[in-house]
């Protein structure tokens, strides 16, 4: 722990007023399931595709603009999804707010009763029930497989990915949000 409250305060001195977060001091806060998180050299700017609302209204990424997002692509048949859903909410409910926000997209045929349920026996409910049915928007961030987890600067853009489920409620998950919107988590 003490090497985790180290590396986030270094993480934090480099990022604190250089507006990009330092890669290096944000990898180093990478622990147990977060050593999957991979940070790109360079943003990546992304699609514009819509996706939608759980009503079936149109939605875009473009509404988050100005915060950092933990973007979480998932299904209601997917397993590690059930497994790591609940950690994505604590990570939402602890840091959460006006610069950041967990947003999460069930993507391919999820029946919206099926996705109601689905939070409902793990016992989320401070996440968004948005929908991708068509996974035009997974396509175009190619999403390959289940569940996968992206970062977004507040521009919008890709700075990290993470393939597979992991514990988004530890301590090196919020340390690296933490470090990313500049808060001493």
């Amino acid at each position: 722990m003490k090497r985790l409250a180290a590396a986030l305060y270094t993480a934090l001195a480099l990022t604190a007023n250089a507006g990009l977060a330092d890669t290096a001091a944000l990898e180093a806060l990478r622990d147990g399931d977060m050593r999957k998180l991979t940070f790109h050299a360079e943003p990546k700017e992304l699609s514009e595709t819509a996706f939608q609302t759980f009503e079936g209204e149109p939605m875009s990424l473009d509404q988050y603009q100005g915060k950092h997002i933990v973007l979480n692509f998932w299904a209601t048949w997917c397993a590690p999804c059930r497994k790591e859903m609940p950690h994505l909410s604590e990570l939402q409910a602890e840091l959460g707010g006006d610069r950041f926000e967990v947003v999460t997209i069930a993507t391919g045929r999820n029946p919206p009763q099926g996705m109601k349920d689905f939070f409902a026996e793990i016992g989320v409910e401070n996440l968004p029930l948005y929908r991708d049915p068509r996974q035009g928007l997974a396509r175009k961030m190619a999403v390959l497989g289940l569940p996968v987890t992206v970062i977004l600067d507040p521009e919008g853009r890709e700075i990290a990915r993470l393939l597979g489920d992991a514990d988004w409620a530890s301590d090196s998950a919020k340390a690296i949000v933490s470090a990313l919107i500049g808060t001493e988590g």
